[in-house]
């Protein structure tokens, strides 16, 4: 037995493996574009097959294709949507613009699919043919942004509830710390008392407010040009067509879609794609920010900070015995520099678009699906295996509330700016407290120190004074 058979498409003769449900353009592809051995994203193969469930039920619907065509590309459809057949999606990432191999791969393995549910033989497409029937009135030019704002959002349902549990972890830690006093610090120098608890619950909040950014960037990306065609003008659509199609995808989806107000411009611009690459960087931000803190937090055990113990989860050198890194924190740093880099490739395909279509796409699609996938598995190993199990150097942390020099801003408005830089200086060269200085020249009462160099009371000044 042959382990190639024989297609044909526009150009001519081409053979296909046996058993592939993908066909002839889909081997041109392989063939053209051996780049880089990176697959499609199963958040992107899903989100072109519940369009092509939901284009061939709305056709069906319309009579534009018989019921049974409609049946088989429906349940070969679900079928690649329940996670079946992601093997053949065979095309490479970086390919022919717009997506056209990426869609006819998704258009002839759900061709074959059906065709074989129907009793036929791969290949031949007797019964379903790929562009006659499973691609009726849809061009790559509406099907793929429509698939890659889709597989966007499908994504992100994964990224929220790491990103809720990450925040809550820290929630969490704040309270735990809440009465951790310690030195701030402002431009790596001491500054005035911290507990550890409000800088962890600073950091919940900024979680939660990248996840709002997030959030918010996603509602152009709902707005779909589904129907257009290959212009925007929906050629070659029933005028019921876009609005069913539209209904349809949402309800398999699960997700509030809509028909964008003018098609031509859901072809043309990917400004939303921008929009949510871009939120995903400020997260990525805020991730590298509070990683940067925990490795410097943790630094030592003997020679750094050392307010925090992260959990060990590996040796840490080859060479240097007991050394152990804070390797989720420096993971989280790297790919979050990868997503700084993902949003820059995204924002030059987004204006590189001309005229009617813009057919950089598949790198678009690519690099927000890859940020956040890797931030989705990043974040969540970090939350469980580094931040919920870190736990504070309370000995240490005091020494550094009582030892920072920054306790002498309390004594500005009794001895004035002056007199206590001047105290800082001594401090400084001398290696005595400000507590002890202030004490031994009596520049207040017992009582007046207690209170006002209390680092517990600088933390929180306002809880003190009502």
């Amino acid at each position: 037995m042959s382990d190639t058979r024989t297609e044909i498409d526009s150009l001519g003769l081409i053979e296909v493996p046996t058993n592939a449900l993908y066909g002839a353009q889909t081997a041109r592809a392989v063939a053209n574009f051996p780049i880089s051995g990176l697959r499609t994203s199963p958040f992107l193969i899903r989100a072109l097959a519940m369009i092509k469930r939901a284009a061939a039920e709305a056709n069906q619907e319309l009579g534009l294709i018989t019921r049974e065509q409609g049946s088989a590309i429906v349940q070969a459809a679900q079928e690649v949507i329940d996670g079946q057949h992601h093997d053949q999606f065979v095309v490479d990432m970086f390919q022919a613009g717009a997506g056209v191999s990426l869609h006819m791969n998704t258009n002839e393995v759900i061709a074959n699919r059906a065709n074989r549910i129907l009793d036929a033989p791969l290949g031949s497409y007797a019964k379903v043919h790929p562009n006659d029937h499973v691609n009726y009135g849809q061009s790559t030019n509406d099907v793929f942004p429509t698939a890659m704002r889709l597989a966007t959002l499908l994504a992100l349902e994964g990224l929220y509830p790491v990103l809720h549990d990450l925040a809550g972890s820290f929630t969490s830690k704040a309270e735990e710390f809440k009465d951790v006093l310690k030195s701030g610090r402002t431009h790596m120098q001491d500054a005035t008392p911290i507990t550890l608890g409000q800088e962890f619950a600073a950091y919940a909040v900024a979680i939660r407010k990248a996840t709002g950014f997030i959030k918010g960037a996603t509602k152009a990306a709902k707005e779909l040009g589904l129907g257009g065609s290959a212009v925007g003008t929906g050629l070659n659509t029933h005028p019921s067509y876009r609005q069913k199609a539209i209904a349809n995808l949402s309800r398999i989806s699960g997700l509030d879609l809509k028909s964008a107000e003018d098609l031509r411009y859901a072809m043309q611009s990917n400004a939303c794609m921008a929009e949510v690459s871009g939120a995903l960087r400020t997260l990525a931000l805020e991730v590298i920010r509070i990683s940067n803190d925990l490795r410097l937090l943790s630094s030592g055990p003997n020679t750094g900070f050392n307010e925090i113990h992260l959990p060990s989860l590996q040796p840490g050198s080859s060479i240097m015995p007991g050394k152990v890194n804070p390797v989720l924190a420096e993971l989280a740093a790297m790919v979050g520099f990868q997503v700084i880099g993902n949003d820059a490739a995204t924002a030059l395909a987004v204006q590189a678009g001309q005229l009617e279509l813009n057919v950089m796409m598949p790198t678009m699609a690519h690099n927000t699906l890859q940020s956040i996938t890797i931030l989705m598995n990043t974040l969540r190993e970090l939350d469980l295996h580094c931040i919920r199990g870190l736990t504070a150097n309370r000995e240490r942390c005091s020494f550094y509330a009582e030892s920072t020099i920054a306790l002498a801003t309390a004594l500005n408005p009794y001895i004035g700016y002056a007199k206590a830089a001047a105290l800082v200086k001594e401090s400084v060269a001398s290696g005595r407290t400000i507590v002890e200085l202030a004490r031994e020249r009596k520049l207040l009462s017992e009582e007046q120190i207690a209170e006002i160099l209390d680092p517990k009371n600088m933390a929180e000044p306002h809880a003190r004074k009502s």
